[in-house]
């Protein structure tokens, strides 16, 4: 019996070694340090009114590739704007100048990251240029709210409520 109760006791452990063994390989391979070595860069600017959770070194992306990663974050004390200094690799030189940033969340409730939606100007960004066109993140509690509200029924147009139903069927108009 305790060889049975032994051999258990190390499939046990075995296995519970394997989960942390996992977690510890889906820790690093999900984080925004994930293997990216970036060599020449130049920095670009963007406003945002909300960043969320964005965090430095967080990935910043077009067309789902990774070009770059965000340098620094900062407060505009006169407009108390978010300002993101990114740096993006040289070889990426060709992002029109009339391009969009925005913060985006990876999967539902995963790491935020900035992604760039290229504009058709022939002019392209230089280092130290500013994005003209931001869009800052969407709070999953604005959602949630905003999902709540617009669930909710609507009183008719006219401002009255909607006529009850009687036993047969036949709804009475509302009197004037």
């Amino acid at each position: 019996m305790t060889q049975q109760r032994r051999s258990y006791q190390i499939g046990t452990g075995l296995f519970i070694l394997l989960g942390f063994a996992a977690l510890a390989y889906l820790a690093t391979q999900t984080t925004s340090v994930a293997n990216f070595s970036q060599g020449e860069s130049y920095a670009l600017k963007a406003r945002f009114t909300n960043i969320g959770q964005l965090k430095l070194r967080a990935p910043v992306k077009l067309a789902g590739v990774r070009i770059g990663s965000v340098e620094s974050i900062t407060l505009d004390p006169a407009k108390l704007d978010a300002i993101v200094r990114i740096s993006v690799d040289r070889q990426y030189a060709e992002i029109p100048d009339d391009s969009a940033a925005a913060i985006f969340t990876s999967g539902l409730l995963g790491d935020q990251y900035v992604g760039i939606q290229p504009g058709g100007s022939p002019d392209m960004m230089k280092d130290g240029d500013e994005f003209v066109l931001t869009q800052s993140s969407m709070q999953l509690e604005d959602l949630i709210g905003k999902f709540l509200v617009s669930g909710s029924p609507q009183k008719p147009a006219n401002g009255q409520d909607a006529p009850a139903d009687d036993k047969s069927g036949s709804a009475q108009p509302p009197k004037p």
